[in-house]
């Protein structure tokens, strides 16, 4: 008889692949790049490849005949998420620029553009920044009469806090007043009625603000089961990074989407955990086996960044945490040098130490730019800064404010807001107190006309209704955004040519309002050459809203890159950088950790997850600085005076100052050096 073998014509199970994902990865990392379905969670330590292993498993997917466009990345920016497709891309070839990739608030942005009328809005909603959005509860505390409060009552500011921390930490407005406000808590009800009257006026203006993004998006998935289904069988593969640097409502939002195929892989570090005063909440990333019981756990332990030294004192470090993922990171990167512990006897003998191993270094080949200062609190740096300008030594201390968050900046950005959507009440009053003539009762009175009289804006052209001293102005303006709305829909007319018509229109006020005037004409020209870029304003739009542009992007020149500059950051703004060298300054309890997060365990642990954070940035050197005792605040003669002078608890636990460290003593010797 004869015989007739069947072949094996599944396609996938020969498939040659153009990328050696074999050579290319490490064991853990290439099993999480070839998980195809169902839930994972790659628990990724620092420096352990994390992006590289994201990449990787984006072409696998696309290799394996998946459609990019049903593959959604989501990362916390978005420049994050488009290098990783385009480096997928260079890996593979251009179908992974298909994936759909970007933030939270992006992609709720986008799902609501579609889906607007499930939840109330029109799609031409225009988005809040932080500021617009505390003018409004301004705007709502004021009309309620809590202004005229006899007592103490938050300001707008402060308002808009806590109802952000209410959204993103999914609790009650009165639990946040209670945790962080105790002083308003008699004023908690009043509160209460200023939100709801604040959602009630958003709602009606065709607005929203960053956290109603992803409230609105939630309420889209949770109460539209066919809309739901509809936008998960889309994306059926979903991968998102720092996991553990989600919010509730965030975490929410991605068990909704993966409901139809649980084909959901996360991917954090639960030891980096750090960011819980934006409402990151630690238990998301611990709690997902909880909500995937079946779900894959793979550990990226092999580091690619730091000397097995400091690695092995980080992992002492986080070794004590109560709640973890067991992991230990080790690097092939051997080397006799330890960490280095300090004790100075003072906070300018920390600065005079750090000032002569930065120009030791500097002399050793080491680039300025290649070494950081790392602290708990900005204010730490304080005596340091003196002593770097003392010594001519250049430093750039990170933080300060957004460029897209400039007054002036927002004063040009107001004219298109309104042009795009005429409702925008806080644009219309931004640009209308620009007008000499023109007070906040006045303004209010003509935005009023214009969003709820009959004619809308051309109530700006009608002479009956204003006075002489600004009825040019306003005729003015009302061309202005004419002009604009006229280009919006023609695709021929550039986004920059509307940003010069708004440019030139607002440089007088420019010029009047502030004294340096000449100088921001500088960003008003960068803000153009941003426009050049895009062809929608509602794109441009959503960006610079979404996505803020630091001035620092914008003020670099050729010049700039060939300059060094010392690194002095915060531990918070150092998270995902590293540096050849690294010293940790203030490690005095009281300090790090901060003697405001005694309150909780939680938050202890969370100070423990920073000091991890801070050490792991260092490649090859690491210096721990304890100076003498401190003070948190007051003076010697007040009795809220403080003193600080026990080293970090962190580094009193076990055996770690006595075999994971190497301790270097300071003499102020006669030749003035330091040894």
């Amino acid at each position: 008889m004869k015989e007739y073998k069947l072949k094996d014509l599944n396609p996938l199970k020969n498939r040659q692949y153009r990328i050696n994902y074999q050579e290319e990865l490490n064991t853990a990392q290439l099993h999480a790049a070839e998980i195809k379905g169902g839930p994972a969670l790659v628990i990724a330590g620092a420096g352990t490849g994390k992006t590289r292993t994201l990449v990787y498993r984006v072409a696998r997917l696309v290799e394996d005949g998946i459609p990019p466009e049903s593959i959604l990345l989501l990362t916390f920016t978005r420049k994050a998420a488009k290098e990783m497709l385009r480096r997928a891309s260079g890996l593979l070839d251009e179908r992974c620029g298909h994936v759909s990739g970007g933030t939270f608030h992006s992609f709720a942005n986008q799902m609501l553009r579609r889906y607007s009328k499930y939840v109330g809005f029109s799609e031409n909603f225009t988005i809040l920044d932080r500021k617009d959005a505390e003018d409004i509860v301004g705007l709502v505390r004021n009309r309620l009469g809590f202004f005229r409060s006899k007592k103490r009552f938050p300001q707008k500011d402060t308002i808009s806090e806590i109802f952000s921390k209410s959204i993103n930490k999914d609790i009650p407005v009165k639990n946040v007043i209670a945790e962080d406000y105790a002083h308003f808590l008699e004023n908690w009800q009043d509160l209460v009625k200023i939100e709801e009257e604040y959602l009630a006026y958003k709602k009606s203006k065709c607005i929203m603000d960053y956290d109603d993004l992803l409230i609105y998006l939630e309420q889209l998935l949770r109460e539209n089961d066919e809309i739901r289904r509809k936008i998960s069988n889309f994306y059926r593969y979903i991968m998102i990074d720092e996991f553990q640097d989600t919010n509730k409502l965030q975490a929410k939002i991605a068990y909704k989407l993966a409901d139809e195929h649980k084909n959901i892989m996360v991917v954090g570090d639960d030891s980096q955990s750090i960011y819980s005063f934006r409402g990151a909440n630690f238990k998301n990333i611990m709690d997902f086996p909880v909500h995937y019981p079946d779900a894959r756990i793979i550990k990226l332990e092999q580091n690619y960044r730091s000397t097995q030294p400091v690695l092995d004192f980080t992992n002492q470090i986080i070794k004590y945490a109560k709640e973890k993922y067991e992991k230990n990171l080790f690097s092939d990167m051997e080397s006799s040098q330890k960490p280095v512990y300090i004790e100075t006897e003072n906070e300018n003998w920390q600065s005079k130490f750090i000032v002569q191993r930065v120009l030791e270094l500097r002399e050793e080949g080491v680039a300025l730019n290649d070494i950081a200062v790392l602290f708990r609190s900005a204010w730490q740096s304080m005596d340091l800064e003196i002593e770097l300008n003392t010594h001519n030594i250049p430093f750039i201390k990170f933080g300060g404010i957004k460029f897209s968050e400039a007054a002036h900046i927002k004063d040009v950005l107001s004219y298109l807001k309104v042009a795009y959507n005429n409702m925008d009440a806080v644009s219309w009053m931004r640009i209308l107190l620009l007008i000499e003539g023109i007070g906040p009762h006045h303004a209010h009175q003509i935005t009023s006309a214009i969003i709820d009289g009959e004619n809308g804006k051309e109530f700006l052209i009608d002479e009956r209704n204003y006075s002489k001293k600004y009825g040019s102005e306003l005729k003015k303006l009302h061309k202005l955004i004419k002009e604009i709305e006229l280009t919006i829909g023609n695709r021929r007319a550039k986004l920059a040519e509307k940003m010069r018509m708004v440019t030139d229109y607002y440089k007088p006020f420019l010029k009047e309002k502030y004294d340096d005037y000449h100088k921001r004409l500088d960003d008003l020209a960068s803000l153009e050459m941003i426009a050049a870029r895009y062809e929608s304003l509602q794109e441009f739009l959503t960006d610079l809203t979404l996505e803020p542009v630091d001035e620092r992007q914008l003020k670099v020149t050729p010049e700039d890159d060939e300059d060094e500059n010392l690194i002095l950051s915060t531990i918070h703004s150092a998270k995902g950088l590293e540096w050849h060298s690294v010293f940790i300054i203030s490690l005095i309890d009281g300090y790090l950790p901060s003697s405001y997060a005694v309150r909780s365990s939680e938050e202890i642990e969370e100070e423990r997850r920073l000091l991890y954070v801070a050490a792991t940035r260092a490649a090859k050197n690491l210096y721990l600085i304890k100076p003498g005792a401190g003070r948190i605040s007051g003076n010697y003669f007040d009795p809220s005076f403080q003193r600080f002078s026990e080293v970090c608890r962190f580094l009193n636990e076990g055996d770690i100052l006595e075999n994971y460290v190497e301790k270097w003593v300071l003499k102020e010797e006669s030749n003035d050096t330091i040894n």
